[in-house]
């Protein structure tokens, strides 16, 4: 069963989170804070990372910066915070979903589950499933993907998005199809959290992110990818 990792500064929290997830089957593991977290995340294998934004030693904005300096693997940010700004922040440093406290546990075990469930989905593609276009190519099984010839660290959202595109070139995609299609149907975000990961992956494939050359932007419809 997937091993995931859970870390939060509340124990009450952490013991409840840990016995529900325990009962749906999963292996869990768990931290109180965010270098625990990190060192946890380097050290054991896990297919997902629950981590509690506000933690002593490290927060974990930061434990998510570094945990994204070795590994890809899906990480899930808890927050007491509601404002907009601080789930585009986690974005920014690499989280793959963002969950308000208070939460119902149905709807982690849900993001979860899609979470799970997309990377599980591309691990069962056939070897040989590698997309190519101009000097961009990724490889749907490997969840890799590289630059003119050159890898290129994603995080699970950014393939995701990348992935779709380059399935589909030249097809315009609009901000609520990208969070129903990427994000999952019924996913509750604001429109700038796709804006947010186009912009990183600009960042990290396009030759000149301020003039891009794949990702392109129709005004007032959405965004697509061209060949240069």
């Amino acid at each position: 069963m997937p091993r995931i990792l859970v870390v939060d500064d509340e124990r009450v929290l952490l013991k409840g989170i840990k016995f529900n997830l325990e009962n749906e089957g999963y292996q869990v593991e768990t931290g109180v804070d965010g270098a625990e977290a990190v060192e946890k995340a380097r050290s054991g294998r896990f297919d997902l990372i629950i981590l509690d934004l506000m933690m002593p030693k490290i927060d974990g904005l930061q434990a998510c910066m570094r945990i994204r300096e070795f590994s890809n693997v899906p990480i899930v940010m808890l927050t007491a915070r509601g404002e907009d700004m601080d789930k585009l922040i986690g974005f920014e440093c690499g989280a793959d979903d963002y969950i308000t406290k208070p939460f119902n546990i149905l709807e982690v075990k849900a993001r979860i589950r899609a979470l799970l469930r997309r990377a599980g989905q591309a691990a069962s593609q056939p070897s040989a499933s590698r997309l190519t276009l101009g000097a961009l190519s990724i490889d749907t099984a490997e969840r890799a993907a590289w630059r003119d010839g050159t890898p290129v660290e994603l995080t699970a959202r950014e393939f995701d998005l990348i992935e779709l595109l380059m399935r589909n070139p030249g097809r315009v995609y609009s901000r609520e199809a990208l969070l129903d299609m990427v994000w999952g149907y019924g996913y509750v975000g604001e429109f700038r959290t796709v804006d947010v990961h186009i912009r990183r992956l600009r960042e990290k494939l396009e030759p000149n992110p301020a003039s891009p050359q794949y990702i392109l932007t129709k005004w007032g419809v959405g965004y697509y990818l061209s060949s240069p």
